[in-house]
């Protein structure tokens, strides 16, 4: 090749170049042009609230895309306890993961923090806290578990309720046998109050309330109803101990193959479907109060809260000795 043959090629060589580096930085990935279905898992029934958030993430996905990407809703733990399904979704087997906060503290311990009891002041202040810096801060911690989280979504509180009377003052629970789950930290929470904690299977707890086995249990609303307890225990006290966050996970694995469009897209959808499933919530809670009501329970607001809060300094030092900074953090949040 002569001298001029060769610089008559350069500029074309340049050029060449220019558009496969133009390709490379801003072409889409392939994920953007093909289909693609995301399969989601609930361990709840296919018509609660953050199942139906869920769905409502996958119907705005549909919509947006023009049915490019879906989304595969597998209710009623289908694919596994919350534990499993975490462990799948770190694996990439599951996409989308619905599940409750305190499961996830085996794989993030600072996400403790939202288990801590009377640390949120409403509702309202836990939307703030887990909306704003602090829960996207927690969520970015997911991140090297091989984890996205894309928001979180509401469970409402859990109250004492029991079948010997109303719970009032710290003194009302003395002597009390109250079921609790497994979680360590809810066994010295009802310690710290004066009560018993027994162990026992959520299955079993109607039955322990009508023999006897236990006077009481601690959980929200509807679950207080739609498992029947307050047949047999008609005295709810909403001291709201302990107001627990759900969180929408996303596996990083598939993350990583999507293009930064479609991941925006997934994001959007996740935070539009927050309100929704807050909002069926309530519903289901307004719900569960009116039927307690109308078969006579009592539910008991005039409650000494700041005595429980005060019998929670060994829950606090038990468990929240390495999380000072995100505790006075989310009791800043006005």
């Amino acid at each position: 090749m002569n001298r001029k043959t060769l610089i008559l090629l350069l500029p074309i060589t340049i050029v060449l170049a220019a558009a496969v580096l133009w390709l490379t930085l801003f072409s889409p990935s392939r994920s953007s042009g093909e289909n693609i279905v995301l399969k989601a898992a609930d361990d709840h029934e296919l018509t609660y609230p953050t199942t139906q958030g869920l769905i409502k993430m996958g119907d705005l996905l549909k919509e947006w895309t023009h049915g490019r990407i879906t989304v595969q809703v597998y209710p009623s733990a289908q694919l596994g306890s919350e534990k499993e399904t975490i462990e799948q979704t770190q694996l990439g087997a599951i996409d989308i993961n619905r599940v409750n906060i305190n499961p996830l503290t085996q794989t993030e311990p600072s996400l403790k923090v939202f288990s801590l009891p009377y640390l949120f002041r409403d509702a309202e202040h836990m939307h703030k806290v887990v909306d704003g810096p602090i829960g996207r801060e927690l969520m970015d911690k997911l991140k090297s578990s091989d984890l996205i989280g894309l928001g979180y979504y509401d469970s409402g509180q859990r109250s004492f309720y029991n079948s010997v009377h109303p719970i009032r003052r710290l003194s009302d629970l003395e002597g009390l046998k109250i079921r609790v789950q497994k979680a360590e930290i809810m066994q010295d929470l009802v310690r710290a109050v004066g009560a018993e904690p027994i162990r026992l299977a959520f299955e079993e707890v109607y039955t322990g309330l009508q023999t006897g086995v236990i006077h009481g249990a601690e959980n929200n609303y509807p679950s207080w109803i739609t498992k029947g307890h307050y047949e047999v225990a008609k005295y709810y006290s909403m001291d709201a101990h302990v107001r627990t966050p759900e969180i929408i996970l996303f596996s990083k694995k598939t993350w990583d193959r999507l293009s930064e469009a479609d991941q925006q897209l997934i994001r959007r959808a996740a935070q539009e479907s927050v309100p929704y499933q807050r909002k069926l919530w309530q519903e289901k809670v307004d719900a569960a109060i009116q039927k307690a009501r109308e078969a006579g329970c009592e539910i008991i607001t005039d409650i000494d809260i700041s005595s429980f809060r005060d019998a929670m300094e060994p829950v606090y030092t038990s468990h929240g000795k390495n999380l000072t900074d995100y505790i006075e953090r989310i009791r800043g949040v006005e």
